[in-house]
């Protein structure tokens, strides 16, 4: 079994809670009467996918780490419609998050040994 750095599972960890906490919090906006307004379901989905990628990321799936950068990567341009602080505060945790997921160690775990084909 190949090993799991330490980083790879906080950040995985910290996807499955952001997704969690960020699906509890927006359930309090679904109405009975109007139950799938766009931006709820979408907000949903966004949650949804924030667990998956913590999820399969623990279990080494290489595609969940990039899905979790793209995820992350769509934040960061949906920040520039919103505040600078925003946009640089989730630029800055891409640019953490790039570091360590994209480190050899991380890219061992989730390669499993097999080179990348080029």
């Amino acid at each position: 079994m190949k090993k799991r750095p330490l980083s790879v599972t906080i950040i995985s960890w910290l996807f499955v809670a952001a997704g969690v906490v960020g699906l509890a919090y927006h359930l309090s906006e679904f109405k009975t009467l109007h139950p799938f307004p766009s931006d709820v379901a979408w907000v949903g989905l966004l949650r949804l996918v924030a667990i998956v990628c913590g999820t399969f990321m623990l279990r080494g799936n290489n595609w969940a780490r990039w899905l979790s950068l793209a995820w992350l990567t769509f934040h960061v341009i949906l920040s520039g419609f919103h505040s600078l602080q925003e946009l640089v505060m989730h630029s800055v945790l891409l640019a953490i998050l790039s570091f360590f997921l994209l480190r050899p160690e991380a890219r061992e775990y989730f390669l499993g040994g097999r080179k990348e084909a080029a």
